[in-house]
């Protein structure tokens, strides 16, 4: 073995650099996060080869002083923190003090700065550790890092970097979420040259949704639910898509913590709850979401690249974020638009809309199937009027039903167009609703087991059963720790007799070790009054009467998430009159 020996300056910064820099999209991120702590309104950033041959990003912030420039390219050298108590509650989205001296230390990197009242200056570094030497030059109040031959004097690293293409994708990725972090800045993105993105600064909630438009796309911002809710230290706003806008792959979910974007496990968890029942099995939901919390509240000091956060309370962060999203979804009624607002759109990108409210089915279930299901359903009223209504502003939000198609769909006529509804599917989702509802009034009735099952499971999840004793019993399970890797399922939900309690135990368990929290059991539950909905809902190729039909459409205006049916199916979709008249090729 060699002697103990302290790593030389310029050994320790690329072992920092390792860190920090990943790849070219690592080295934006730190600079543009700088340009946004430095106050900055305006951000231009220019790309060559991908990022590895040139990456400039250019802001109007409060700028360098000339003696400080050297400072900056110091390891853990920073204005943002002085202090434990400042590191407590940072504030700002660098704080680390080694961002610039990681990325000068497998760069040639040239740094210009300029304050108020001040003559500019800059200074330069190659890959080395050196004194760089403060040089007057011409530069507007703001600062510019220019960042050249990434990895040069690293060729092993370099090699490892994909395309210039699949670079530079990852660098617009890095630029997207900092123009979506901060909507009153103005941002600017040139690849070779040329300008990819040019954004300006927004001043109103109607010119951040432009800006969102801009960046993710018209669909999603159709389909987009705003937020904005708060309580008592917290407070999220933002947008959800409705689950018929969903995604392949989780790609379009951004989450900001007091404006810095996370990916973490917990908040991840909470939002795929929210849409358990409404999405697709393997799709996921997309959002644009702003949390604000106390910063003393949040550790942003976990992790090297600051992508992982830990709540101080965690709990509170969850239930928080999943009774938001959850009540978001349940409150979205069907408004059909009229033809003006759908001009741009085609059939094939339909609107499918849900509300709120919770109704008791029109038709029973057969509720034998288990003594806790026998509800008691109050009377509806089913004077509806079918009549043609005398003006369009009269016509309920999904028509009214004019004819049944091949024993599957009905169609109905709205105000300006027509509304195609799966009567399975919508009958599906108005009973399991109906079903969810009375289970929640009645809550989790625990049946004993006859001879107690008994599980091996590590000692840290034997911990995890002592500590969640109150919690497995809210859910209706009696779960015990007799030894120290050993423990016993004494009771079960008796909705849930016959299933495989063994695993549902472990999955709960899985779910606290994991994110500290856990609905698996009510998962369970709800996967069980699915099915039972399912097989209770009418069935293709009944055919209904006129009067049927309209209170079908009246239960699905009534009901929570009535734009999906349990697996994910939408549930109705929507043709305006312009639509149809483009179909057909109509004043042309």
């Amino acid at each position: 073995m060699r002697p103990i020996a302290i790593l030389s300056p310029r050994l320790a910064n690329q072992i920092a650099a390792g860190e920090v820099v990943e790849r070219p999209a690592s080295v934006l991120k730190e600079l543009l996060e700088n340009a946004l702590d430095a106050g900055a309104t305006r951000i231009d950033v220019e790309v060559e080869a991908g990022g590895v041959g040139r990456i400039r990003v250019r802001d109007d912030g409060e700028g360098i002083p000339a003696n400080e420039l050297p400072l900056a390219l110091s390891r853990h050298a920073t204005s943002k923190i002085q202090d434990l108590d400042d590191l407590e509650a940072v504030a700002t989205l660098g704080f680390r003090g080694e961002a610039l001296a990681s990325i000068a230390s497998v760069s040639r990197l040239e740094l210009y700065s300029a304050v108020a009242h001040a003559t500019a200056a800059m200074v330069s570094v190659e890959g080395r550790d050196m004194r760089p030497e403060v040089t007057p030059c011409a530069h507007p109040v703001g600062t510019t890092v220019d960042v050249r031959d990434l990895f040069f004097n690293t060729p092993a690293r370099r090699k490892f970097l994909k395309a210039e293409k699949t670079e530079f994708g990852h660098l617009e990725t890095v630029f997207i979420r900092a123009a979506l972090s901060r909507f009153d800045v103005g941002f600017r993105l040139s690849n070779q040259g040329r300008a990819v993105r040019s954004l300006s600064p927004c001043s109103d909630l109607s010119g951040a949704r432009e800006r969102v438009t801009t960046l993710l796309g018209r669909p999603f911002m159709d389909a987009a639910l705003e937020v904005n809710a708060e309580v008592v230290g917290l407070r999220l706003t933002g947008w959800v898509a409705r689950p018929t806008f969903n995604r392949a792959q989780a790609d379009l979910q951004y989450f900001f913590v007091n404006g810095r974007i996370i990916r973490d496990k917990l908040v991840s968890h909470a939002l795929r709850q929210a849409f358990r029942d409404v999405l697709f099995h393997g799709r996921h939901p997309a959002y644009v979401l702003y949390l604000e919390i106390e910063p003393d509240q949040v550790d942003v000091n976990v992790h090297p690249t600051k992508h992982e956060v830990r709540f101080r309370d965690s709990r509170w962060v969850y239930d928080f974020l999943f009774k938001q999203a959850h009540r978001l979804l349940g409150d979205d009624r069907p408004v059909v638009p009229v033809a003006e607002q759908l001009s741009d759109n085609l059939a094939p990108e339909l609107q499918h809309q849900s509300q709120s409210w919770r109704m008791p089915l029109s038709h029973q279930p057969n509720l034998g199937l288990h003594a806790l299901m026998a509800l008691t359903v109050p009377h509806i009223d089913r004077q509806l009027d079918s009549r043609p209504a005398e003006t369009a502003e009269d016509l309920p939000p999904l028509g009214f039903a004019r004819a049944q198609l091949h024993g599957v769909f009905i169609l109905s006529e709205a105000a300006d167009g027509m509304v195609i509804i799966d009567m399975h599917a919508a009958h599906e989702r108005i009973m399991y609703e109906a079903l969810k509802s009375a289970m929640d009034g009645q809550g989790l009735v625990s049946q004993p087991l006859l001879i107690p099952e008994r599980l091996a499971v590590s000692s840290k999840e034997a911990d995890l059963v002592d500590d969640a004793h109150a919690l497995f019993a809210s859910f209706g399970l009696t779960v015990r720790r007799v030894g120290p890797e050993t423990i016993t399922i004494d009771q079960v939900p008796a909705l849930l007799k016959g299933s495989d309690y063994a695993a549902l135990v472990r999955d709960v368990l899985s779910d606290l070790s994991d994110v500290g929290v856990t609905d698996r059991v009510i998962a369970a539950r709800d996967t069980l009054l699915a099915t039972m909905a399912c097989h209770g809902a009418v069935r293709a190729n009944r055919q209904l009467t006129i009067p049927e039909m309209n209170q079908l459409l009246r239960d699905i205006e009534r009901t929570e998430r009535s734009g999906q049916c349990n697996h994910g199916r939408p549930t109705w979709a929507y043709l305006s009159m312009t639509d149809l008249d483009r179909l057909f090729l109509r004043g042309r």
